[in-house]
């Protein structure tokens, strides 16, 4: 079954590792017997898109490849086998295209461990195009109420910090450190702790980023680590009994941060790694591991209960994801601001009209109906993308 989809599509593509990407037109794919095609209205663009480009992860891409994986769209054409989802529905395109569903990390809801997942945009063709496959099971399920630009940034940051605290085991009341607190992930994470009941301490650098996370954001402290004499005292003693936080939530790109969180988490605490440093190394000192009792493990993307918990969070509108719009045509440019401005956060599509917003942000990229009468469009959250993953 399928709407009136065209035969061709515009598509950033990548051709090489390293770039650039190349705006072209592409023939759209039909679906396979599980899957869907989803006419894309709105992409984030996330750090690991630049992964993808780079090649600088030891999971190797697909070449050519078009990236992206926070498609927000509409389902246009479906597969035979697919009975749970109609034409016309809203659907996201998560970090996790497809699972083999059968798997003991599948049967357990540990879908993004599967041997044979697929990632989208970077094993499999993204959400950088106007019209996006994807497996029915996996596809998150958006409610029309639900605005899709506003959205893609959270199918997949929002999805994965989320995770990273359900993974922490903190409890209503208890403390978390948030370190990378006014980046991408970082914000989102300050945001869902609050909805969950949990106490925020943000760590991060600049007044700006301060004044985010104390004013707009909620945190109770905020340590910037530039300053301070002493990162690992300052974390301890702004909790009230000075033992340091219940957990840690590292979204930060860098590798030191990721040697410090042993030292000030409080005994029995747990360290989350979420932030991906290419080429860096998690060091902890073996003493204060043992003798604290320290829990330190990574977290990935959630599972689909997860991703249906967090789009809930959002729907609620107790999660704020603030973005600018460009069109899709000028992704390498967003590419290049990241790098060069390193405060650029999330973008999704909204019209010719560009919003801004106080918070640092995220890129998002869109897809239109029109082909090449109308360039896709990016929209923009202002969230700081050197801590995004």
């Amino acid at each position: 079954m399928a709407a009136n989809v065209p035969k061709k599509q515009m598509a950033q593509v990548i051709e090489k590792t390293g770039g650039p990407v190349q705006f072209k037109e592409i023939d759209v794919q039909q679906p396979g017997p599980d899957e869907v095609l989803i006419n894309i209205k709105y992409s984030g663009v996330c750090h690991t898109d630049l992964h993808a480009v780079n090649g600088d992860w030891p999971l190797p891409t697909k070449l050519p490849l078009v990236g992206g994986h926070e498609g927000a769209g509409v389902v246009v054409a479906k597969g035979d086998l697919v009975e749970d989802i109609e034409i016309g529905e809203h659907a996201g395109v998560k970090w996790i295209n497809g699972s083999c569903l059968a798997c003991d990390f599948c049967q357990q809801a540990d879908e993004p461990l599967c041997p044979k997942a697929s990632l989208s945009g970077y094993t499999v063709d993204g959400s950088f195009q106007q019209y996006c496959i994807a497996k029915a099971a996996h596809v998150a399920r958006l409610h029309k109420d639900i605005p899709l630009d506003a959205v893609a940034p959270v199918l997949c940051a929002g999805i994965t910090v989320y995770k990273g605290l359900k993974e922490s085991g903190a409890k209503p009341g208890q403390t978390v450190a948030i370190v990378g607190a006014g980046g991408g992930l970082g914000s989102l994470a300050q945001q869902y702790a609050k909805a969950m009941g949990l106490r925020t301490i943000a760590i991060d650098t600049g007044d700006e980023k301060k004044k985010m996370c104390m004013e707009e954001l909620g945190s109770y402290a905020f340590v910037d680590f530039a300053k301070s004499g002493n990162v690992v005292k300052e974390v301890q003693e702004a909790t009230e009994d000075g033992l340091g936080p219940h957990a840690v939530i590292l979204v930060a790109v860098n590798e030191k941060p990721f040697q410090q969180a042993a030292e000030y988490v409080r005994p029995r605490g747990s360290v989350v790694c979420i932030g991906l440093p290419a080429g860096a190394y998690l060091k902890a000192p073996v003493f204060e591991s043992v003798i604290k009792m320290v829990t330190i493990k990574g977290s990935y993307v959630g599972n689909r209960k997860d991703t249906a918990e967090a789009l809930e969070f959002y729907r609620r509108g107790v999660i704020k994801a603030p973005f600018k719009v460009v069109g899709l045509s000028e992704l390498q440019k967003v590419y290049d601001a990241i790098w060069r401005e390193k405060d650029l956060g999330l973008y999704g599509e909204t019209g010719p009209n560009i919003r801004r917003a106080n918070q640092l942000a995220r890129y998002v990229t869109g897809s239109a109906a029109a082909l090449k009468a109308r360039p896709l469009n990016v929209s923009h959250s202002r969230r700081d993308l050197r801590q995004s993953i």
